[in-house]
Parts: structure tokens; sequence; C-alpha cells
């Protein structure tokens, strides 16, 4: 699933695209595109007539269009959602869900979805320009309100996994499996060491190299492994070269050399190495 690299590169691709455009017209197919809104697809048309966008914004993984007026255009990507700006003459996607004509012509926008996971729902802005649908995801850490000591206090509150206080949306967004793999190997913690036990000082390295690694993932345009996902323009990210632990499960360690390992974690693939990253000594049941 795309993180907030990837999200932020479809975002920039739209500001550059869609911003200030007028649309004349939204045609969607399918319910499932429409299934997060709760009115249905008929109905999202509708609403989507004779608007224009405002902006194009990111919180985390999640992507809008502002539009004027006081609601906002969510786009879930899900496991393969693209945005395209294509001219309106192009041959349509065998999987094109929605497209979107605007008042001083080409170029269209598509979303296309293959598997379907992905879709779009119309929400109200709240005071803070946070879509009301969104508003119990917490800032990521290249926002303005990010709070990272604030975010370390409440993992060390935590007795569970540091990988699994990484993946909570609630608690950080933005950071998905990948990311996670990246930012432990670089400060040399293992997913499973437990919040709790880690100093605050550890807790505040794992989430520096987080923002550090997606730092960098945004300047390579995102990591991408297959063709589903692209940029506006259709192209890969690729920093998946770059990578030092995620999907490198029997290669050396960039670091000591060692064999890294893949572990299954929340129904997810971890990468880590055995070495630099030892796993947690586990508590003895009585």
């Amino acid at each position: 699933m795309p993180e907030l690299p990837e999200v932020e590169v479809v975002r920039r691709g739209l500001h550059d695209h869609v911003v200030g455009r007028h649309i004349t017209r939204a045609r969607i197919s399918g319910v499932r595109v429409a299934r997060r809104h709760d009115a249905g697809a008929e109905d999202l048309a509708d609403r989507l007539h004779d608007v224009t966008v405002t902006a194009a914004s990111r919180r985390g993984k999640y992507l809008w269009l502002a539009l004027d007026g006081e609601d906002a255009l969510i786009v879930h990507l899900g496991m393969s959602g693209q945005m395209l700006v294509e001219p309106a003459e192009a041959p349509l996607e065998k999987h094109c869900h929605a497209r979107f004509d605007f008042a001083d012509g080409d170029p269209q926008l598509r979303f296309v979805d293959q598997r379907t996971f992905g879709g779009l729902a119309m929400s109200p802005l709240g005071p803070d320009g946070i879509p009301e649908a969104l508003a119990h995801i917490a800032p990521d850490p290249f926002e303005a309100t990010y709070d990272q000591g604030a975010v370390v206090r409440r993992m060390k509150l935590r007795d569970s996994a540091v990988k699994r206080a990484l993946l909570d949306q609630t608690l950080v967004s933005g950071i998905g499996n990948i990311y996670a793999d990246e930012a432990l190997w670089r400060a040399k913690v293992h997913g499973e060491r437990v919040c709790s036990a880690l100093t605050k000082p550890t807790l505040s390295r794992v989430l520096d190299h987080a923002r550090e690694v997606m730092s960098e993932a945004l300047g390579h345009g995102g990591t991408s492994f297959d063709a589903l996902y692209v940029n506006v323009n259709g192209a890969s990210g690729y920093f998946d070269r770059s990578l030092h632990a995620y999907g490198r499960a029997g290669t050396p360690c960039d670091r000591c050399g060692t064999l890294m390992r893949r572990e299954h974690f929340m129904n997810r693939s971890s990468f880590s190495c055995p070495v630099c990253q030892p796993r947690p000594r586990r508590r003895s049941v009585a």
C-alpha cells in the first residue's frame, strides 16, 4: 500500500495539474469506487459537478482535493489506486472507475484501480482544513502541527511492539510497513521490542530515522515494486533500489554483512538484521 512518500508524489502532481481547474462533469462507474460515500456513486458524481479544485492536500497516507465551498473529495489509493492526468481522447484504461472533465478542456483526471481496494468519497472540511472523515488521523512527521515529543511520550506508555506503534495512524501517520522496517534498521532496533522498555531517546531516534528515510524516498519519487504505483504522469518511483531492510531477506546486511531475515508480524512480513537488530528476550511465563 502506498505510504507517505508515494502519496505525496501523487499530491504534488495533482497540485500541478488539477488545482485551480473547474470540474464540469464527473463520471463514476461501478459501486465499489464509491462504497465509502454513503449516498452512493450517483450522488457523488452529482456533487462533483460544477465545482473548482482549490487545493490538493495530504495527511500521512491520506489524500484529498479541497473543493470550493466546504467539502473535500477524499481519494483512497488502496493497494493499486492511480490518479492519472491524461488527454480526453486517450483510450480508457481497463480499470478506470472515475474520470473528471474540466472547463478548460484537456487533460482529464482519471481514477484507475485494478484491485478496487481504493475509492472516492466526499467529506466536509473541518475548521483545521482536515476532512471530518479523517479527523482521527494523527499529524505526520512533515506537518507543522507534528509534536514528536508528545508522540514519544505516548509510545513510552505502551506495552506493545515498537513497530506496531509506528504503524498506528492515530499515533503518527504516514509510516507503513516498508518505511517502518527501514527506520528500525537504521536505528538498530528490532520491531518487536516493547515501547515501554525502550528509552525516550531511542524512540525519538526511530522516529527521526522514519522521517529521514521517507524524505529520501520522496526525492526518488517513492518506492515502486510493480507497475501499479505510479505518479499522475504514469512514472514509477525507484527508491526500492536504496532499501536496506524491506524485501531483502537472504541478502547481506549493508552494515555488517549478516544475511537479512524475514519474519511474520501482524499479518505482514518484517525484515531485519539478526546481528544489528537482535530479537528481544522472551518474557518467561509462569
